[in-house]
């Protein structure tokens, strides 16, 4: 009985094996964040607000064209630094379309608008 249990199963749990090393395990992400982190992490290290608006808009470009999703606080984070900049309408803009993606930052969005004289 042992025996033709290890007869059947070794070579079971072996083309079991040889399976799953064929898949793929790729999985698909819920937002791209191309260089945000970085570019946050820039801000808090008091880096010039242009340098890194030019590159969190060139990433949405990439975003956009690959149909992925920016990441929550992608636009607030640039509102602020147009905010920084001067650039009031744009900062205005930037907090109106991340209050849209992402309604549970409604409250912060509001105080932020508010600061802008919205």
């Amino acid at each position: 009985m042992k025996a033709r249990l290890v007869q059947w199963v070794l070579p079971a749990l072996a083309f079991v094996a040889c399976l799953s090393g064929c898949t793929t395990t790729q999985t698909k992400t819920l937002y791209s964040w191309g260089t945000y982190e970085s570019q946050v992490y820039a801000y808090l290290q008091g880096k010039s607000p242009e340098a890194q608006l030019i590159a969190l808009e060139r990433d949405l470009e990439k975003i956009k064209a690959n149909g992925m999703s920016v990441p929550p606080g992608f636009y607030a984070h640039m509102g602020l630094l147009y905010a920084e900049e001067g650039s009031q309408s744009r900062a205005i803009a930037c907090f109106i379309t991340e209050k849209a993606h992402f309604p549970e930052a409604s409250a912060f969005m509001d105080f932020l608008l508010r600061g802008q004289g919205r």
